[in-house]
């Protein structure tokens, strides 16, 4: 194990005797650009843009979900601007108080930083509430830590949790946004990078008047238990809960913790995947920190800055990019591509031609039951010849035909077929219109959420219109959809 018990018992429990933590150099705060800085301003959207781009909140985009009694709902989503989102959806009784919705919507919005999940934009039409934010594709620091499946945290990554959650919460208290209801596992998310950030959700404060820890009360703040409030103080003995995590690898009620310290039997406290990955020291400095923490008066627990100040010479792997600390694949190299995906990232046109031409209308679920009942009007078997005629027409590349053929079956409203705009996409590209292709990708999308297809072929237009970052997430994603598929099937 990498830290006995017998070399901890110095520092562990009496916080006077090791001295202040300093605060952190202006140096090591400004190290990093934050790339925050770069985010559109807090907006308010539609409802409406918000079900397009949840694809009708669709049930196979929900993230996650909390609440029994009154849940709120997190989709993930995609702009026009193909820019990833998370959409928190709450349940209709939890901010009555419109005005106060939207203050503290545009209060959080205005945070902007590297180490959060920023606040992008909100929506608030009638009885509907919902906060639009950055996505983050790599899971709940709970997942990882708790219910990992091909490797446990290694021990730098742990550290770096540490420091940059640290961090974040100094940046909210400089900005005046201190306090953060419920901070857990559970709202620490990986960004494309593997790097952590903390969830802007938290900071919302809500309109029971900051009463919202929702964890077991084992490992709610002592103050929060007598007042039913939620203080600075309180969030920093919760981020001694996430230190005791940290190390352990478990959810350990604080009370039980301080025990095994006072007792001087921190071997308990020890994740045991973590043995020969760190020192004793490192080890003695986390469980101080974490001691200091979890003080029952508020008063003598640490801020933020000071936290960050002291984790920062733990930090040993700093040159490891966090996704390799982490075991998670990094940009679309990163998957094996099946042929689709390789047609895409070539860039070669011609081949996503004879792939989507050999899958026809396998993906279009009911489709040809809805048309066989249709085709009993004049107007419907005129629509249904229009889509025969594109399909003949792009199977042998007159895509200008196709487009044309295409448009008057979509314009005539009979069916909505995602193949049918995944082909006229292509038909666009191949006629060097790459927006075009993009907006009939998209739109296969909304229809078909999971459809791997279309992410494919938005990958393909973002190509062409040099948006090279953009593709490459589009990529990994319909990578990812198309692996599902196959499992499942």
């Amino acid at each position: 194990m990498g830290c006995e018990c017998s070399k901890l018992t110095a520092c562990c429990w009496d916080s006077e005797k090791n001295g202040p933590i300093h605060e952190a150099p202006k140096a090591a705060e400004n190290a990093e650009k934050s790339e925050a800085d770069e985010l559109p301003a807090f907006r308010e959207y539609t409802i409406e843009q918000l079900r397009i781009a949840t694809s009708g909140f669709a049930v196979e985009n929900i993230v996650s979900e909390h609440g029994e009694k009154a849940p709120n709902v997190v989709y993930k989503g995609k702009l026009e601007n193909q820019k990833r989102i998370a959409v928190k959806r709450f349940n209709r009784s939890a901010w009555p108080d419109t005005r106060q919705f939207l203050e503290e919507a545009r209060s959080v919005g205005q945070l902007r930083n590297h180490r959060l999940a920023n606040l992008l934009g909100c929506c608030c039409e009638g009885d509907e509430r919902l906060l639009v934010a950055e996505f983050m594709p790599n899971e709940t620091l709970a997942k990882h830590l708790f219910h990992w499946e091909t490797q446990p945290m290694k021990w730098p990554m742990r550290l770096r949790v540490a420091l940059y959650l640290s961090q974040a919460l100094d940046y909210c208290t400089s900005k005046g946004r201190a306090l953060y209801h419920d901070l857990n596992a559970y709202r620490i998310l990986f960004d494309d990078d593997g790097n952590p950030r903390l969830s802007c959700f938290g900071l919302m404060k809500n309109s029971r008047d900051g009463k919202s820890y929702s964890t077991n009360l084992a490992f709610t703040p002592p103050e929060y238990l007598r007042t039913g409030r939620v203080t600075p103080e309180s969030v920093i003995y919760s981020f001694g809960t996430l230190l005791l995590d940290l190390l352990s690898g478990k959810h350990i009620p604080p009370s039980h913790a301080l025990d095994l310290i006072r007792d001087r039997n921190i071997q308990m406290l020890t994740d045991s995947c973590l043995e020969g990955q760190f020192s004793n020291d490192e080890g003695t400095e986390l469980v101080r920190l974490a001691s200091r923490c979890l003080q029952y008066e508020p008063r003598e627990r640490p801020n933020p800055k000071s936290l960050a100040a002291a984790l920062i010479p733990l930090q040993k792997e700093n040159e490891v990019p966090s996704h390799v600390l982490m075991g998670i694949p990094h940009g679309a190299a990163a998957f094996p591509l099946s042929p689709l995906g390789e047609a895409c990232l070539r860039k070669d046109l011609t081949a996503i031609h004879e792939i989507l031409e050999q899958l026809g209308y396998k993906d279009d679920e009911g489709a040809a039951t809805e048309l066989s009942f249709q085709m009993w009007t004049n107007q419907m078997q005129e629509t249904l010849n229009s889509k025969k005629k594109g399909d003949v027409a792009f199977r042998h590349k007159d895509f200008r035909m196709t487009i044309d053929c295409y448009t008057q079956f979509i314009d005539g409203g009979t069916m909505l077929s995602p193949t049918v705009f995944a082909r006229r996409s292509l038909s666009y590209l191949m006629s060097d219109t790459p927006q075009d292709a993009l907006n009939d990708a998209v739109q296969a999308q909304v229809i078909s959420p999971v459809w791997h297809i279309a992410s494919y072929l938005q990958a393909a237009s973002l190509f062409a219109m040099g948006r090279e970052n953009e593709a490459q997430i589009a990529l990994r994603e319909g990578s990812i959809l198309e692996e599902k598929r196959n499992k499942t099937s």
